[in-house]
């Protein structure tokens, strides 16, 4: 049976039906960004970001927008009501000192036991990019990862082992990818949702790492 892979807004709009009530969320650069369009206006939730925001809200409507209103990733942000500003260095204080209910980061690859690889491929001419994910991946209380599936070789980012330098050890609580949705757990990696058309035989099959079916709990 065919099937077709999510886009990455169903993604990001997965994800957002995840985040509770009085969160307070930090979204990563890139994909994690635009989760903040799909987050429902009938619930207080708080979106923070390391350049100093707290209680950002969607992107504003084209010819509105504000220079000096822009997240970690410099793309356009509004503000909701009560929202702050505040130094970086005191940002990151919230994000060391486990003050976040959830963060959501992209990611290179992820292993079978929640580590996390998502600042640098250790290629000679890659570009590494620290920014903020260390501090989040150890500090957050959850760490959720948003990712495609497969990288665009075709080779599987979800694996038993990491292969690419390390951002966080045991971090990551939960997968989202184009596929599926993945718990990591202490028993290994529960797959909780595939996409209609995918099999889970065919799923393990784009996997790196051992997957056990939970679909059905």
């Amino acid at each position: 049976m065919p099937y077709t892979k999510l886009s990455r807004d169903a993604i990001a709009q997965r994800v957002a039906q995840d985040i509770p009530e009085g969160a307070y969320v930090n979204l990563g650069i890139g994909l994690p960004t635009k989760i903040a369009s799909y987050l429902p206006a009938d619930k207080d939730i708080f979106l923070h970001s390391e350049n100093g925001l707290l209680a950002f809200g969607p992107p504003p409507a084209k010819g509105e927008e504000d220079p000096e209103l822009i997240n970690a990733g410099k793309e356009f942000v509004t503000m909701l009501k009560g929202g702050s500003f505040f130094h970086h260095g005191d940002s990151f204080a919230m994000m060391r000192g486990g003050h976040l209910d959830i963060c959501v980061l992209g990611a290179f690859q992820v292993a079978s036991n929640g580590d996390l690889a998502n600042w640098h491929t250790g290629e000679p001419d890659a570009i590494p990019a620290v920014g903020g994910a260390m501090d989040l991946a150890i500090g957050a209380k959850k760490v959720f990862v948003v990712t495609e599936h497969l990288t665009r070789q075709g080779e599987p980012k979800i694996v038993e082992q990491l292969s690419y330098p390390v951002t966080g050890i045991g971090c990551v609580d939960r997968i989202y990818s184009d596929l599926c949705v993945i718990d990591v757990t202490d028993t290994g990696l529960q797959v909780i949702e595939i996409i209609p058309g995918l099999s889970f035989a065919e799923l393990q099959g784009l996997t790196g790492a051992h997957l056990l079916d939970a679909t059905a709990a």
